[in-house]
């Protein structure tokens, strides 16, 4: 069955289904009240989300707003089966599925009692492709959207995006944690600093590395919700002390995804009562290479740094062997499109032969002009969060192997995706999160030659072609053998090396109900309207 035929039979066997599925059984009573207080672990660099590149912001900020459509909050694995309607009452896709139409629920207002209406959906997404004079400082996801033509409406509650070709994924882009709606009456500043939205939660304040504060929204138009009474994330970057603090009943919740194995020991010890999960994450840690500054403009050196990566080591050094090696797509089975293991182990560095890749480096390095008395000296950027710092401690002892000595240059968050946007780095340790398991997020956003979020300056015409191809199929099995292919080349150009695939985990104390943790995005689950607090 054809992608665009099939999703409406599989939302209603998900929403039938879910609550079995998972195991839960009838839900228990909510009650309402009380704020949920979460630590943070860094202080995001504005309240937009959509000039954001990080989950430290969509984790805070995500309960303010709403999308047109969403990945069904009590759902682990994100997928089309998944998504159910927001702002929107329902979609339709023409008979060529160059059309998606939404029919807008009537009745809701923005924070400050303004009427939510098409308007907004089309301000949106006019800014979102460059299309407004009301700009983004910075536009992580523009290239999400380089297939709509433009969003046109039909009176207050009808809006209409316009592709250039058929897009399967595009539902699924809508649905990210990553895609709410603004309101047309405020500009792109104000939303940095005080954001309006027409979620459940209303934004209080934000105390740069203090704190942030969300508080219910009274009028939220879903009847009955959200059931606590506000949240409350205290900026903590230590994750150590952080974590103490949750064990001494400080914290209701962990940050998600950002416990540690070892330190998941130490909070199960000493509250054995929390609830912990540890899971994939589709957040992978990956090697940046500024391929235009020398010498790594010279593809041998950036081949020689891939292939004396020892990833199952730093599994093992930062997860206790719990993590997953991969290409730039989630490796399965949390992961619907990622490369199989006997293609993976076809690629250059990816076999187990570990002291072989390194000797192959080592020629390729020599062929360059280095050796043991002539070494390479470079400083490895990163972000100044431990997710970060110490796999980067893991890369530069490894690169010590292939006559380059590396010096840790930490990068604060406000600071990190702007510096490596503009090319302001040689090598740089860095996590790149999918926010939707689907190919066309990964590939466009990643590896478009013209993407804000393509790091490394990497850019093949020829493949980006693939990426349409692939795009617009409608066959996923096809689609998923084309995605591979284009995967494999990725990690055969080194395009962006991928060291591991991330599995963390995250806590919470036993009161606090309704917590899914995503499977595949660690992007999409923070709506906190279904949250609740049994005390």
């Amino acid at each position: 069955m054809a992608v665009f035929g099939m999703v409406s039979a599989l939302r209603s066997a998900v929403a039938a289904g879910a609550l079995v599925a998972l195991g839960l059984g009838p839900a228990l009573a909510q009650k309402s009240g009380g704020v949920l207080r979460m630590y943070h672990r860094d202080s995001p660099a504005s309240a937009s989300i959509h000039e954001e590149a990080t989950y430290s912001n969509n984790v805070a900020f995500m309960p303010v707003f709403n999308n047109l459509v969403m990945f069904k909050q009590d759902v682990a694995q994100n997928s089309l089966a998944s998504i159910v309607e927001d702002l929107a009452t329902s979609w339709a896709w023409s008979a060529d599925n160059t059309k998606l139409t939404f029919k807008l629920r009537s009745g809701v207002t923005w924070h400050d009692g303004k009427p939510f209406t098409s308007a907004d959906v089309k301000c949106t997404f006019d800014m979102l492709m460059g299309n407004s004079p009301n700009k983004f400082r910075k536009n992580p996801r523009k290239s999400w959207y380089d297939n709509v033509v433009d969003v046109t409406t039909n009176g207050d509650s009808e809006a209409t995006f316009n592709l250039k070709r058929p897009q399967p994924a595009l539902l699924s882009l809508l649905a990210s944690g990553y895609t709410p709606i603004y309101p047309c009456h405020a500009t792109a500043a104000d939303m940095r600093t005080k954001p309006i939205g027409t979620g459940p939660f209303k934004f209080v304040e934000f105390k740069i590395n203090e704190s942030i504060k969300l508080v219910r929204n009274p009028n939220y138009w879903k009847k009955g919700l959200p059931h606590l009474d506000g949240i409350d994330f205290t900026i903590i970057p230590n994750r150590s002390t952080a974590i103490l603090a949750f064990v001494a009943g400080t914290f209701d919740i962990t940050f998600p995804t950002e416990v540690s194995i070892p330190l998941l020991k130490d909070i199960k010890s000493q509250a054995p009562n929390a609830v912990c999960k540890v899971e994939p994450s589709n957040v992978n840690t990956n090697l940046i290479v500024n391929r235009d500054a020398p010498p790594f403009n010279d593809i041998s050196i950036r081949k020689a740094m891939a292939l004396t990566l020892d990833r199952k080591s730093f599994i093992s050094i930062m997860m206790e062997g719990q993590g997953d090696v991969g290409g730039a797509l989630l490796p399965p089975p949390a992961g619907v499109w990622g490369l199989p293991e006997d293609l993976l182990q076809t690629i250059p560095g990816y076999g187990p032969d570990v002291k072989k890749n390194r000797e192959d480096a080592r020629k390729l390095m020599e062929a360059a002009g280095y050796n043991a008395e002539k070494r390479l000296k470079v400083k490895v950027s990163t972000r100044n969060i431990s997710t970060y710092r110490d796999p980067a401690v893991i890369l530069i002892d490894q690169l010590k192997e292939i006559y380059i000595d590396g010096e840790l240059d930490m990068v604060e968050t406000a600071n990190w995706f702007s510096k490596v946007a503009r090319k302001d780095y040689a090598i740089g340790l860095n996590l790149t999160g999918n926010a939707v398991d689907d190919p066309d997020q990964a590939f466009y956003e990643n590896f478009g030659c013209t993407s804000e979020r393509n790091y490394t300056n990497y850019c093949n015409k020829d493949l980006e072609k693939d990426f349409d191809l692939q795009s617009q199929e409608t066959d996923v099995a096809k689609r998923r053998a084309m995605a591979w292919a284009i995967d494999k080349k990725l990690q055969e150009d080194v395009a962006r090396p991928v060291i591991y695939h991330s599995r963390l985990g995250t806590c919470w104390q036993p009161y606090v109900k309704g917590v899914t943790v995503m499977v595949n995005s660690s992007y999409n689950g923070y709506r906190y309207e279904d949250v609740w607090l049994d005390r």
